[in-house]
């Protein structure tokens, strides 16, 4: 069956099996692509990818000389968050109201805005979704979402809580990076303080599904018993919030771009040593490359950034991934203020530009198959959920793009896209509107293009 043929209905998951097959396929583990490889689905995971057979009753999709890969991960994001800039109401990125850490941003996600339909036509099937800090340090809780043209968007609420250090959160403490480091540590000794409560909820496992830490808003959070000190910053919602980070259970995840600023969340785990940190952005982080390294924490790196666009990031470079990653360091390719409220598509651009940079003279690049890792399986792995997608390895999720050629060349583009084994639709309101006015006759067109 052809693509073409393929897009012209929809099918469930559920019981089907689909075998995309004559395509070169990129597993997207870091691994060089596969000519004239075959992706099995069933049931909407992934059952074998590469030189494998067909099962016999597959729905079989001619991928000849196309290319496949797993679904983009966007490693950061607001995708869902903004709609239109200009318009207040379509903006949820930031609060100004009373809370910080407690905010989650799941209910806000709209997966009908149009950056989602947009960043979806490019290839992109999963976003860690985060929201943008107020008028406090803490910005809320981040998700990761999917790109499905459904209502039903969040795939794991309530991932991460995101943190803004360096020179945003030293502008949002009062000024200073001396006021942002110690807010962040008064916090979690506020939610220590408030998580010493009842050996019942330390104990207890996840609420909603497995990797989903406990509502901040669960009332046996916040009962009396639970013994707070009169000397406290944060409300005890927030409080409640940050207790899931110092277990262990929710992902920290901190903006820091200046090598000290990066230094100094890796020293948190020396008072907190439960924590599960992820950093974002880190400029220059190819300069403690070795101590990141040790420490084993995932990095989501601004892949491109070059020359400083600021004081902590005076170091900047190009090489700064490859560095990286040459030092054995975990990282993925993220978008943070990079228009990442729509633009988390550019990864796959920043990723073919990392495999270019590696044939310059003195620069440090990425081979093909890592370059894709960064915008698949990296950010899947350094959110927990490698296990679970970012990959055609057997059980993940059915996230699969079918593209024109190679992905990381700025050419190519996606033909058939699947999330979950489902397929999606590639139409944006720009090729709606392209196809509208493409050949519109004269006697259709508004009363002011007649004059």
């Amino acid at each position: 069956m052809t693509l073409a043929a393929m897009a012209a209905f929809a099918t469930p998951a559920a019981a089907q099996t689909i075998a995309i097959t004559g395509g070169t396929v990129a597993l997207g583990d870091g691994s060089e692509p596969i000519p004239g490889g075959t992706v099995v689905l069933r049931d909407g995971r992934v059952v074998a990818a590469g030189n494998v057979a067909v099962p016999g009753g597959a729905e079989v999709i001619d991928a000849t000389g196309k290319w496949v890969t797993p679904g983009l991960v966007a490693g950061f994001s607001r995708l869902g968050l903004l709609d239109v800039d200009a318009v207040d109401a379509a903006n949820d990125v930031s609060s100004e109201g009373p809370f910080s850490a407690a905010l989650d941003i799941a209910p806000a996600v709209n997966p009908n805005a149009q950056p989602v339909a947009i960043n979806r036509a490019d290839g992109v099937t999963r976003a860690v979704v985060a929201p943008a800090v107020g008028k406090s340090i803490f910005a809320g809780q981040g998700a990761l979402i999917d790109t499905g043209a459904d209502l039903d968007p969040v795939t794991r609420p309530r991932l991460f809580q995101f943190v803004e250090l360096g020179e945003q959160g030293a502008e949002e403490a009062g000024g200073s990076r001396a006021a942002a480091h110690v807010l962040l540590r008064n916090a979690l000794r506020e939610a220590s303080e408030l998580g010493r409560f009842g050996s019942s909820i330390a104990s207890r496992g996840p609420e909603a599904q497995p990797g989903v830490p406990e509502n901040p808003t669960d009332p046996k959070l916040l009962t009396p018993q639970a013994q707070r000190s009169q000397d406290v910053l944060l409300t005890r919602f927030d409080a409640a919030a940050l207790v899931p980070v110092l277990r262990g259970r929710q992902i920290l995840m901190v903006h820091a771009e200046r090598a000290t600023d990066i230094l100094q969340v890796l020293a948190l785990r020396r008072e907190f040593p439960n924590l599960k940190l992820v950093i974002v952005g880190a400029d220059e982080g190819w300069t403690v490359a070795d101590r990141l390294a040790a420490s084993g924490v995932p990095v989501i790196a601004s892949a491109l950034s070059d020359l400083p666009a600021g004081f902590e990031s005076l170091a900047a470079t190009q090489s700064n991934v490859g560095r990286m990653r040459a030092a054995g360091v975990n990282v993925a390719i993220g978008t943070i203020n990079d228009d990442d409220s729509r633009m988390a598509f550019r990864g796959r651009y920043y990723a073919g530009n990392l495999v270019g940079l590696g044939k310059v003279p003195g620069a440090a690049g990425l081979s093909w198959g890592e370059a894709l890792a960064m915008i698949t399986s990296r950010p899947a792995e350094a959110m927990g959920l490698g296990g679970e997608l970012g990959s055609l390895r057997p059980g993940r999720r059915g996230d699969v793009v079918v593209w024109s050629g190679d992905p990381l060349e700025n050419s190519s583009a996606a033909e058939l896209i699947l999330i979950d084994g489902v397929r999606q639709p590639l139409a944006t309101r720009q090729t709606k509107l392209r196809d509208r006015y493409r050949n519109l006759r004269q006697d259709v067109l508004p009363e002011a293009y007649k004059r």
